[in-house]
């Protein structure tokens, strides 16, 4: 899959990997690395590139549950949110990542949830990336 014209970049420069700092082109994001205690590191302050890619597939995919349900007619909840997992571990020679999305959408039958989300995990642009890569499990709550 291509896109077919760039309507958005963002860049995005990282030094010191997991132990360093992430900062972003135009400086809106400018934040400290810290490996997790679980993969091996002190832990402590900052933030990580799983917790970083949970923050954005998970706003990339309420904004696509956002245009379909526009499309479909249906009014979300304000309180509509999803809860992103982004987990790590060994896959063969190197690592892997899993994510569970847990979309939670108060007022709407289930039936009519799940053909939202499915619809939605469909033009997701995460979704597309990750489709066949990794494991990606939906969770819809009503």
């Amino acid at each position: 899959m291509t896109i077919e014209k760039t309507l958005y970049q963002a860049e995005a420069r990282v030094t010191g990997g997991r132990d360093g700092r992430v900062t972003s082109s135009d400086k809106q994001l400018d934040l400290q690395l810290a490996m997790p205690k679980a993969l091996g590191g002190p832990g402590g302050d900052g933030t990580n590139p799983e917790q970083l890619f949970a923050a954005g597939y998970s706003a990339c995919f309420l904004s696509a549950l956002k245009l379909v349900a526009g499309q479909a007619k249906v009014k979300l909840s304000e309180e509509t949110h999803i809860n992103a997992k982004v987990a790590i571990g060994p896959d063969g020679q190197g690592f892997g990542l899993a994510v569970t999305l847990a979309v939670t959408l108060p007022g709407l039958d289930e039936d009519d949830a799940q053909a939202l989300v499915d619809k939605a995990h469909e033009v997701c642009p995460y979704s597309n990336a990750t489709r066949g890569n990794i494991p990606v499990e939906l969770e819809v709550y009503v």
